[in-house]
């Protein structure tokens, strides 16, 4: 026991450093949401739902700060490298608290790709030969992948030197995000506006209120604000987290929707009238804001535009190789990964047999997903299911584990979390199946690494793991069940009708969130994690 003892202590003092300032954090927030998505997003948007996109990124916003506020009352609860892959496993077991890793890994590690994907697509269209043949067909070619691979390895070089260098690269790039969406903003809105575009051209919502949610589910909505898990996975690394991490986590989610509605209404402004009757989901664009600066002769915006496709999906995939490379970190103290994956750099203080995981990782999606329509709504709906064990993980440690020192609580939780977990239900509806069906798939997949690693320890506390775990097990298929029989507004056989099929989703997702919270228990590995405390405290690291 003393050995044990001497050996996580030394691993304490060499581990990761609390080095980020509440300011930091919510700019580290900010620089992963205003991504490719501000790039991308509202051209997707309005291509799925006509100018009632607008509404899509409210309902959107709305969806996540309510699923966010659960995260950052846990993120200051329990505040380390990685913390969003392990909630969930303190609160219900090992096997729930798999699942959940496994799919928000996922949903983040996917994400490193497509950010550089970005920005070679809108290089597609510099006014040369060469750039043109990097992005054909919707697909990017050889020397676009391998464009974008190499700016993969620039995310993964700026992170390798430690989490200073990160933060200070990450905090400059994130002050230039803000300037491009505001010039754009201000450019398009004041020289070529067409306010008839919002009703006159074309209905407000044209194809209806189910293709706005459905746009939420699937334009790259969910997916432009799911940078708010950045604070939170570094709240590790943050000084005073219990404060420092909800200002992060809702500051950066309420300064992104201001951004994202006036970039809407931009876009939807600034496209020809003439090209708005033919209808909107014929729009294609390769790079949306900057095709549209051209045609408006706003030349200068168009370079700006060119300029940021690299600063702001590069600052964001930059966040993410940090994020991720955390997140294995604590997948390997979940005893899910190889130990190797636990290693901290003794000076930089980083993970980096994690880093080069990832790395792999990321290429493999690069090379699969071609282009970046076609990796944001996978990641979108693989987002969403990650989001559904943190408001069930709240409420059930609010009720099995009452002695937590708690340095924020939230009021109101108990009609929030509920809220939040049918929210990301529905969403996950409105992805349309067979989508939902796919990626619910996805999610079970990596089950056999799971039990490979429950044998090495002999199955140790199973049975109850497998108690808690019944509710995600059941709540999986049931989904993807609704999904099919949904009505043909949502992709499903038309059994039940719209407007009933999302009433069914909701009460059973209640049904669920009841089943999972009441199932919650005061686990092991929350007890394992208090007497690591007594010694961090002990040791003053």
């Amino acid at each position: 026991m003393r050995a044990q003892r001497e050996t996580l202590e030394r691993e304490l003092k060499s581990s990761i450093q609390r080095n980020i300032g509440p300011m930091a954090l919510l700019l580290t927030g900010l620089g992963s949401i205003i991504g490719s998505g501000w790039l991308f997003g509202a051209w997707k948007a309005a291509k799925i739902a006509g100018p009632a996109a607008i509404v899509a990124w409210v309902i959107g916003a709305v969806v996540i700060l309510a699923i966010a506020l659960t995260y950052a009352e846990l993120g200051a609860m329990f505040p380390e490298s990685g913390g969003m892959v392990r909630y969930a496993r303190y609160s219900h077991g090992a096997l729930v608290g798999f699942i959940s890793a496994w799919a928000n890994w996922i949903a983040i590690v996917s994400v490193i790709p497509i950010e550089a994907e970005a920005s070679i697509q809108y290089m597609s269209t510099w006014p040369y030969d060469w750039a043109h043949a990097l992005f054909v067909n919707e697909s990017l070619t050889p020397m676009g992948l391998f464009l974008s691979a190499l700016l993969v390895i620039v995310y993964f070089m700026l992170n390798y030197w430690g989490v200073k260098v990160f933060a200070r690269a990450n905090t400059l790039i994130t002050v230039f995000k803000f300037l491009i969406p505001g010039a754009t903003i201000a450019g398009l809105i004041f020289t070529g506006f067409h306010s008839e575009n919002f009703g006159t051209a074309s209905s407000f919502a044209p194809y209806g209120w189910p293709a706005v949610l459905t746009a939420v589910a699937t334009s790259g909505i969910v997916f432009s604000f799911n940078g708010f898990q950045s604070p939170v996975n570094l709240a590790g690394e943050a000084r005073h987290p219990a404060r420092s991490v909800p200002f992060a986590v809702i500051g950066s989610i309420l300064l992104a929707l201001v951004i994202y509605v006036l970039l809407q209404v931009a876009y939807i402004g600034a496209v020809s009238p003439g090209d708005v009757a033919k209808g909107w989901s014929h729009f294609n664009f390769a790079s949306p804001f900057a095709e549209l600066a051209l045609a408006l002769n706003l030349n200068w915006l168009a370079i700006l535009l060119y300029v940021d496709a690299f600063v702001s999906p590069s600052g964001t995939g930059t966040t993410y190789m940090a994020t991720t490379t955390r997140m294995i970190y604590a997948m390997q103290r979940n005893n899910t990964m190889p130990k190797m994956f636990g290693s901290v750099h003794p000076f930089y203080g980083v993970p980096r047999p994690a880093m080069w995981f990832n790395l792999l990782v990321a290429f493999i999606f690069l090379f699969f997903f071609r282009g970046w329509s076609s990796l944001a709504a996978v990641i979108s709906v693989a987002t969403v299911i990650s989001y559904l064990t943190g408001p069930v993980s709240l409420m059930a440690l609010r009720r099995s584990a009452t002695d937590l020192d708690r340095p924020l609580k939230l009021p109101m939780m108990g009609l929030i979390a509920p809220f939040a977990f049918v929210c990301a239900s529905l969403v996950l509806f409105w992805a349309k199946w067979p989508l939902t069906g796919e990626i619910i798939l996805l999610m079970v997949v990596a089950l056999p690494v799971y039990f490979y690693f429950q044998a090495k320890t002999g199955f140790a506390g199973w049975g109850r793991d497998l108690k808690a775990a019944w509710w995600l097990v059941a709540y999986l298929p049931s989904m993807a069940v609704m999904s099919l029989i949904g009505s043909k507004d949502f992709g499903g056989s038309g059994v039940l009708p719209y407007g009933w099929d999302m009433a069914a989703v909701a009460v059973l997702a209640l049904v669920f969130y009841y089943w999972g919270v009441h199932t919650g228990y005061r686990t092991t590995y929350l007890d394992e994690r208090e007497s690591t405390d007594d010694i961090l405290h002990e040791v003053g690291a």
